[in-house]
């Protein structure tokens, strides 16, 4: 069975779960119709299943490699790029002045699931360029914005990100490239970046590379970090690619997965690059990608998971062993595999609702500037990159145990996706950074945010009345657990704080996913699979928080009890 993109999920949960017609009735997105958007999906499910899934496993075996300062992509991706790009997809959400479509980001994140699923290697090219548009259009100068953007948005050139260097990983502060000023208002940008997504192609005209360097004299730490453009080919005053830049891929690293994703080190020697906002305001600049990614890389996660699900579901339907007690003649029929299937596909819906809620808090927030959905989405930002990522990571996991023996033969396929899913627990800040986020700057409103979401999921059960009165019981239980373990962390000091900050992640993404769950089950018309997914998802899911907030609550003074000689005895 192949691929099959999600896009009756995804009009499900705009439709019931989310609520994307309030969005439609904003000025901004007034043009974006239910029928549009349906339409959209349709269209980006069809270019998944039939341009980018037969691809999948292409880029694992046959990986991009660097031949005389080039890098050389797998075979068939400069095609399947090419069609990425005619059909506008990598323009979705950009702004039409520049040859954008202008279409809401909730729309874009579910597109972007969807070639993702069916092969995030590629999907990660056009991803990067987005993230590069969002920064441009909010940061750049007019002259950069007329340059680049039309060339970004139409596919003709690609973007990357170059933060990381060899001693600074998550310390960005420490980066030790630098930019030193040219007398016509350019910059000379030296130094080394590594982990380098996509930082050279054989299938479009330029690269274009966003670098973070210092200016001379620049303050210590992040408060000193500037934003710079550095092209692959510098343009010409037509505004087309002209004279290589001095700057060059020195290597591709050797990765788990994702092998038809090159990930490169940079090298940049006084390469000509032209500043983007302020002087040592960089680090805002950078931050409008990096929000933009990490519920990007959040739907990679999601994307994976059901990739992962569906390949693990076609082999059990096919799979003959044993005699299975629940009927059938396949391993389907056994408890253990139907288990492991039902708590994939419930924990893909949760983290699925969870990215679209963050994706369609975004928007709100674009659309009307209001205060309380700005908190929104930037409280579940965090939430929906580390749980989208953790539970890619464990459905594939999952996935390679349905299969079992064969689950770790490579010819299945099976355990790609446990490989190429695994950095995005890592890359766009790792999953505890994001945790740490959530419990410290996501918390410096008094726990307003989060406290404003509880309220939210407490109405919701409250609504319910007598109706499904277990599970609201359930999700009323959590809720109140959630609250309370909110204010205690609110009551904590900044260690305490950390060292409990993934599980309230994975505590606070369980409820809601819960409350997803319920809303999708309660719906008068809904299909009965959907209260029966909910059933599974309560009955084994949502109780792992009841360890949680134990674990939580001890604070940190457990782990720090044991000193560094007895972590070593």
């Amino acid at each position: 069975m192949p691929y099959s993109a999600p896009v009756a999920d995804y009009l499900f949960i705009f439709n019931k779960i989310v609520n994307f017609k309030q969005l439609t009735q904003e000025d901004r997105f007034s043009e974006v119709t239910m029928d549009l958007v349906a339409a959209i999906l349709e269209e980006a499910g069809k270019i998944s299943t039939e341009v980018l899934a037969p691809l999948q496993r292409v880029g694992d075996t046959n990986p991009a490699f660097l031949e005389n300062g080039v890098v050389r992509t797998s075979p068939g991706f400069g095609k399947a790029y090419q069609s990425i790009a005619d059909n506008g997809w990598i323009g979705m959400a950009a702004s039409s002045e520049y040859g954008g479509m202008g279409l809401p980001q909730s729309l874009m994140h579910a597109v972007n699931e969807m070639m993702g699923g069916a092969c995030l290697s590629l999907q990660l090219n056009p991803v990067m360029t987005q993230g590069q548009i969002e920064a441009l259009e909010h940061h750049a100068s007019e002259d950069l914005k007329k340059l680049y953007l039309p060339k970004l948005i139409s596919g003709e050139w690609s973007g990357t990100m170059n933060l990381t260097e060899p001693h600074a990983g998550s310390d960005v502060g420490a980066l030790k490239s630098v930019a030193v000023p040219n007398e016509d208002g350019s910059y000379s940008v030296s130094g080394q970046k590594i982990y380098i997504s996509w930082a050279d192609n054989d299938f479009t005209e330029n690269v274009c590379h966003l670098v973070l360097a210092r200016l001379p004299g620049s303050p210590e730490g992040t408060k000193g970090i500037s934003l710079f453009m550095v092209p692959k080919l510098i343009p010409d005053k037509f505004g087309q690619p002209g004279v290589a830049n001095t700057l060059k891929v020195v290597s591709l690293e050797h990765k788990l997965g994702l092998h038809g994703s090159p990930t490169a080190v940079m090298q940049y020697e006084n390469a000509l690059g032209w500043i983007v906002g302020e002087p040592n305001q960089g680090m805002a600049s950078m931050f409008t990608m990096m929000n933009n990614a990490r519920l990007g890389v959040g739907g990679q996660g999601i994307a994976v998971a059901e990739a992962a699900y569906q390949k693990a579901l076609s082999f059990s339907m096919e799979r003959v062993q044993g005699q299975p007690l629940g009927g059938g003649k396949t391993i389907l029929g056994h408890a253990d595999v139907r288990r492991m299937l039902a708590e994939m596909k419930a924990d893909v819906f949760a983290a699925r609702a969870i990215g679209a809620a963050c994706a369609l808090a975004i928007d709100m927030g674009n659309a009307t500037a209001s205060k309380n959905w700005i908190s929104q989405a930037a409280f579940l930002t965090p939430i929906a990159k580390a749980f989208g990522t953790d539970i890619g990571i464990e459905v594939s996991q999952t996935g390679i145990q349905v299969h079992g023996g064969m689950g770790f033969i490579e010819e299945t396929g099976a355990s790609q996706f446990l490989r190429d899913v695994r950095v995005t627990a890592i890359y766009e800040g790792t999953n505890g950074i994001q945790a740490m986020d959530l419990v410290s700057r996501k918390m410096k409103d008094g726990g307003e945010a989060a406290f404003t979401m509880i309220q939210e999921i407490e109405n919701f059960t409250a609504s319910l009345g007598s109706a499904h009165k277990e599970m609201a019981a359930s999700l009323e239980n959590a809720t109140q657990n959630l609250r309370e373990t909110t204010t205690w962390i609110l009551n904590q000091n900044m260690n305490d704080r950390f060292s409990g900050a993934v599980n309230y992640l994975r505590f606070f993404a369980r409820v809601l996913g819960g409350y997803y769950h319920l809303k999708a089950g309660s719906l008068e018309q809904n299909e009965d699979f959907r209260m029966k997914l909910a059933d599974v998802y309560f009955s084994r899911l949502l109780p792992e928080y009841h360890g949680l907030s134990v674990s939580i609550r001890r604070g940190s003074e457990d782990i720090f009890a044991l000193t560094e000689e007895e972590l070593a005895r």
